[in-house]
């Protein structure tokens, strides 16, 4: 993944009647900021930089674009700019909301509202670091996914993949439900022809076509809500795509699973993370119809008290 070296924008920089505060993340396509409106509401602002095709030194405001990069991040500028209009049109409770967009400094920026809470990837590292067991329980797994995959359908129903969702881009608010972060690999694949440019991806979360440039869908994005439920039960992420298509190890892993969560959980994963796109959910209303058919007793078999009984008889 490209590394982001770009200077960011100054603290207390008044921009289209935002005041930035201070920078909060950083990825390989944006920074993104904390600011606050004319009114001192609070707001996260988000700035297309991609790292890999511009430069912006420190005191300066507009990014440098080599000569032979100009094509490539004026598409993307575009793609940025349509991608802030489309996620303004959903209004959906677990999805960030987007309050306004602008040009500005030779480049796009979105202004999304300003969550307070920790993400589901520093949620499930603390627990580790704890040593907690389960890291996350089976029915908090099946709560927060029916919320996600809730969300996600709707991004989908907007045209619009996620394709980079991930425990990170998980926001889990202070009451602790969840909603849909940095969009920033977003683009509108299903009913336009992206070949020109192709999103970063996070390894183990994403899909083998995204590896391999072929066609993306919503079976691309439940192949990261499998993976991040995976990262949810293990701590860490699954086996990259690449090294499960040379040697996948990942029934090691289920097997190892199968003494904390249910057989039946443990299938709607699998079905998730097949490599194969056409075995796999083909939409997020099929998962979460598996997932509503999930029993609602939750009892994990106990493999040692399983085995102790064995011995007893």
């Amino acid at each position: 993944m490209v590394v982001q070296h770009n200077a960011a924008l100054p603290d207390g920089l008044e921009i289209s009647g935002y005041r930035i505060v201070k920078k909060i993340a950083v990825g390989g396509f944006s920074i993104v900021y904390l600011a606050k409106d004319a009114q001192g509401n609070e707001v996260a602002i988000k700035e297309y930089l991609p790292a890999a095709l511009v430069r912006r030194m420190p005191g300066d405001l507009e990014p440098v674009v080599a000569r032979e990069h100009r094509d490539l991040y004026r598409i993307g500028l575009k793609y940025f700019f349509d991608e802030g209009r489309a996620l303004a049109s959903i209004f959906h409770p677990n999805v960030i909301r987007v309050l306004n967009f602008f040009r500005a400094n030779e480049t796009v920026y979105l202004v999304m509202s300003y969550e307070h809470g920790r993400s589901l990837q520093q949620h499930v590292a603390r627990r580790r670091k704890k040593g907690d067991k389960p890291l996350v329980s089976e029915s908090a797994i099946r709560g927060m996914f029916a919320q996600i995959m809730d969300a996600l359908r709707e991004v989908h129903t907007h045209k619009l993949l996620h394709l980079d969702l991930k425990p990170a881009n998980i926001y889990l608010r202070n009451d602790g439900t969840p909603i849909l972060l940095d969009f920033g690999a977003a683009r509108q694949t299903l009913q336009t022809d992206l070949s020109t440019i192709h999103p970063m991806y996070t390894p183990g979360f994403a899909a083998p076509e995204l590896h391999a440039k072929k066609e993306l869908g919503p079976w691309t994005d439940i192949y990261s809500i499998g993976a991040s439920i995976f990262n949810c039960m293990v701590g860490v992420p699954p086996q990259s795509a690449i090294e499960r298509e040379r040697d996948d190890r990942m029934d090691q892993f289920y097997a190892e699973l199968e003494s904390i969560y249910t057989p039946d959980l443990l299938k709607l994963v699998r079905w998730s993370l097949m490599l194969d796109p056409l075995q796999r959910p083909q939409s997020v209303f099929a998962l979460q119809k598996a997932m509503r058919l999930l029993p609602d007793s939750i009892q994990a078999p106990n493999t040692l008290l399983s085995r102790l009984r064995k011995m007893v008889n």
